[in-house]
């Protein structure tokens, strides 16, 4: 059953500051950086900002994991006139490309006329999200974690990793190939943070952090912000760009999944995967649509095992295939042909959260859009719909498509 929404709004403007190395942007605020992008969004867009009259955040409207957005202080901030919607998704970055969703939710309602979604994350020494569950305070739950040794998202991300491998025989060349994979798409990209290409030899050279995870294994630590304004079709029209248009979107997930690894108690096969069969199937029914028809997929890489078990949860191979289908080369683009490799959907053509920047998942949403509208640096030939994902993380973990016009 098509989804109600289908079409009927578009994402018309992307901004994002510059990507700093983590704690590089300091003396810049949050506020100032989240400004910046808005505006830049808003001349993308051709409007004014004063025309923003919607904030559809995620991840609890959190501004990194230890700040938060404030609408009133961004309405301060910008000199917007007034809002007429606020709202956000709950958990992490699993929520980004939902926040779209959100978006259309309050278009279609009539309570908005172009609404922003927006991340921007500072990570000082306080707040620096490689440690962040070793530096909460010990309650019921993380009190089982922190015990452990699990005090940061790649620790948690590892002993999923392991069990795949455990079950499915998956290996760690696997997940050096979706680093190289992607690395690979940014040495033409001014604001990626990793440019070099990365041999095989580079690759297991690195640190190993949290058995089977090597440092490269693990997304940037980067400071920045990103914004994307979303509209109705109609007055999508008007502006500057080709419309992106919102063809479906989903979030959520299956209670076996929960809070993931913030918990542990997935049981198989939800522990070896990404959490995201349920939202992908939803994806799917709304828009008729399955992995065979994405010209380009944006796929969250905060962790390279997670594209792998993504790959698998969205149809793009069958479940434990992930190892042979990545060493393939299909997530591989191909700039010669504009196309992907061996038959393959091209994986994060910008470089994703492992090497152009980590600003939870919002650097996805601004390729997918770029992608259909055909203004890619790394652009997919005929590219007519564009996959993007966020999380896996604790739910809701989210899927967007994103049609040419």
């Amino acid at each position: 059953m098509a989804w109600s929404h289908q079409d009927k709004c578009a994402i018309v403007g992307v901004g994002s500051t510059d990507y700093y190395v983590r704690g590089k942007s300091w003396p810049r605020t949050i506020n100032d950086m989240a400004a910046e992008a808005i505006m830049n969004a808003c001349a993308d867009a051709g409007i004014s900002h004063k025309q923003i009259d919607g904030f559809s955040y995620y991840s609890g409207a959190g501004a990194g994991y230890l700040d938060k957005f404030d609408t009133a202080s961004l309405m301060e901030t910008l000199g917007m006139p007034h809002i007429s919607y606020s709202a956000t998704l709950t958990s992490g970055g699993g929520g980004c490309p939902g926040a779209i969703g959100l978006a259309t939710a309050g278009l279609m309602n009539e309570d908005c006329t172009y609404s922003v979604t927006l991340m921007a994350l500072q990570q000082l020494p306080q707040h620096r999200l490689g440690v962040v569950f070793g530096a909460a305070a010990p309650n019921p739950e993380n009190s089982f974690l922190q015990p452990s040794g699990l005090v940061g998202p790649g620790h948690l991300m590892s002993v999923l990793a392991r069990r795949h491998m455990h079950l499915y025989g998956t290996t760690q060349d696997a997940f050096g190939e979706v680093v190289m994979a992607t690395r690979a798409n940014t040495h033409n990209r001014p604001k990626a943070v990793r440019k070099n290409a990365l041999t095989k030899e580079e690759y297991d050279a690195s640190v190993m952090l949290a058995d089977p995870l090597r440092r490269l294994d693990f997304c940037l630590e980067t400071d920045g912000a990103v914004a994307v304004i979303t509209t109705t079709m109609d007055r999508a029209k008007d502006c500057r760009h080709k419309p992106a248009v919102v063809h479906a979107c989903a979030h959520g997930g299956q209670r076996e999944w929960g809070r993931a690894f913030a918990w542990m108690g997935m049981p198989d096969p939800h522990f070896a995967s990404s959490g995201h069969k349920f939202t992908a199937d939803r994806v799917w029914a709304q828009s008729g649509l399955a992995a065979k028809d994405m010209d380009v997929a944006l796929i969250y890489d905060h962790f390279s095992p997670m594209v792998l078990m993504q790959l698998e949860d969205y149809g793009f191979c069958e479940k434990g295939e992930g190892n042979d289908y990545v060493l393939s080369g299909k997530l591989r683009y191909d700039p010669a042909t504009g196309k992907g490799v061996n038959g393959g959907t091209p994986v994060n053509t910008h470089g994703g959260n492992l090497n152009e920047a980590y600003i939870i998942g919002m650097t996805h949403i601004v390729e997918g859009v770029e992608q259909v509208r055909g203004t890619a640096i790394n652009q997919v030939k005929d590219a007519e719909f564009a996959l993007v994902s966020g999380g896996p993380a604790s739910l809701p973990v989210s899927s967007l498509i994103l049609r040419k016009d």
